[in-house]
């Protein structure tokens, strides 16, 4: 296999061995099976794993039968744990660094290991795999040519709303993530600052069983949440519309919004665009625009 750790000949005590390897091995996002081959053949090979949380990823490799040296490696303890992993890449071993999901550094822990491997020469192998914001990103019918990850939005409702502040005319498309606790007030917050008419797409557990990709608004997005309880639950990433200068799209009220996407359900664009002009008084030409829109990401 590429890149598969070898087993060097023994050496002389006096002289240094031949540093070994840091593998950065992408673990799935939910699905089992999306561990690839090479991860697989790496985790058997490699001498030690460093993993966020030992539980999480003792569960992975039971699965595939891989019985390896853990060593907790966290947001705690990075710094310190770096230096003790380093030494003993310098000694000969090779290491894998796991996240629980997805790809290791990705909003996970991990750069400190790989900035101090780098400067001591120790050879950095990727070996890709699983990433929840690049999962949510191709399936979400938003442009994906330029996009910007913005990891977890603050904690606090101010900070958020002024992180979006700066956020709000970046023309690339914008990824978050986001946990359950926080999701609907996350939502509530863009909308303060969004327009409401910019598309967004929630994605909820992905590669899981009860895997969600729903298309709709920041203006709505928070009532699709809030009127369904499974929609609280979960990991989720949050994909927003970028800032076009030249969208003439003119605006629309999110209570029409809300009325045309329910309309869509179960009549096609031009009667949900006609319906919704008499119910709500918009324009049936702008509400059609709308719905061509809103039927091409469902």
């Amino acid at each position: 296999m590429e890149n598969t750790p070898d087993r060097r000949p023994s050496r002389s005590p006096e002289k240094r061995p031949e540093a070994g390897l840091l593998y950065l091995v992408a673990t799935p996002i939910g699905n089992l099976g999306d561990l690839s081959f090479r991860a697989l053949e790496t985790l058997k090979a490699v001498d030690r794993i460093a993993c966020e949380d030992t539980r999480t990823s003792r569960q992975l490799l039971d699965h595939y039968g891989i019985d390896k040296p853990l060593v907790a490696f966290h947001a705690h303890n990075e710094d310190k744990t770096s230096e003790r992993l380093v030494e003993r890449m310098l000694q000969g071993e090779h290491l894998a660094l796991v996240s629980d999901a997805g790809t290791p550094l990705i909003n996970d822990p991990g750069y400190p290991l790989v900035v101090h491997a780098r400067s001591l020469g120790i050879r950095i192998v990727p070996i890709p795999g699983p990433c929840a914001l690049i999962a949510a990103l191709s399936a979400s019918g938003l442009p994906s040519s330029r996009f910007a990850f913005e990891g977890f939005p603050p904690r606090k409702s101010g900070a958020r709303k002024a992180l979006f502040e700066t956020l709000v005319k970046d023309p690339r498309t914008l990824v978050f993530y986001e946990s359950s606790h926080r999701v609907l007030e996350t939502l509530k917050d863009l909308a303060e600052i969004f327009p409401d008419t910019r598309r967004l797409v929630i994605g909820r557990e992905l590669t899981k069983r009860f895997e969600t990709i729903c298309a709709t608004t920041v203006g709505l997005a928070a009532t699709v949440v809030e009127s369904d309880a499974d929609m609280q639950k979960g990991e989720f990433v949050l994909v927003v519309e970028g800032d076009d200068p030249k969208d003439k799209r003119e605006g629309i009220s999110t209570e029409a919004l809300k009325v045309l996407m329910v309309l869509l359900r179960e009549l096609s664009v031009r009667s949900a665009s006609q319906m919704a002009a008499e119910i709500t008084g918009e324009r049936r030409e702008t509400l059609y625009r709308e719905a061509l829109r809103l039927s091409s990401e469902t």
